[in-house]
């Protein structure tokens, strides 16, 4: 059974940084990407980030780019959100795919998800 199990949300101030891990695991066939999606309230979900699994190249939204990092190591996943703005403020879910098009950042590429975990930015 796939567990995706997210960790490392809370509250930070405008400009601060967090880092969410996410922990992988169940997998029968490894994954080609993990990545991370967000949801704010009356919001849809936005593709945040992604990670090919193989070869390690990276992905991200424009909204986040040249201010959060992911990266993995073995079955863990992580994002570095730097420069936080009130406008991230969203339940943040770690996702996985075995779908080839999970580069794109697109929610119906991914069948599995994490419970999320809340980032609230305040100004």
């Amino acid at each position: 059974q796939v567990q995706l199990v997210e960790s490392g949300g809370g509250s930070v101030q405008a400009g601060g940084t967090l880092r969410l891990s996410c922990a992988a695991g169940g997998f029968t066939y490894s994954p080609y990407c993990l990545g991370w999606f967000r949801q704010a309230p009356g919001k849809e979900r936005e593709g945040v980030a992604v990670i090919y699994r193989d070869g390690g190249s990276t992905y991200y939204a424009d909204s986040v780019k040249d201010r959060f990092t992911i990266s993995q190591d073995n079955a863990k996943m992580y994002l570095v959100m730097n420069s936080l703005k009130p406008e991230d403020t969203a339940m943040y879910y770690c996702v996985a795919s075995r779908n080839n098009l999970c580069t794109t950042l697109r929610a119906r590429h991914f069948a599995y998800w994490g419970q999320g975990t809340q980032v609230t930015v305040s100004s």
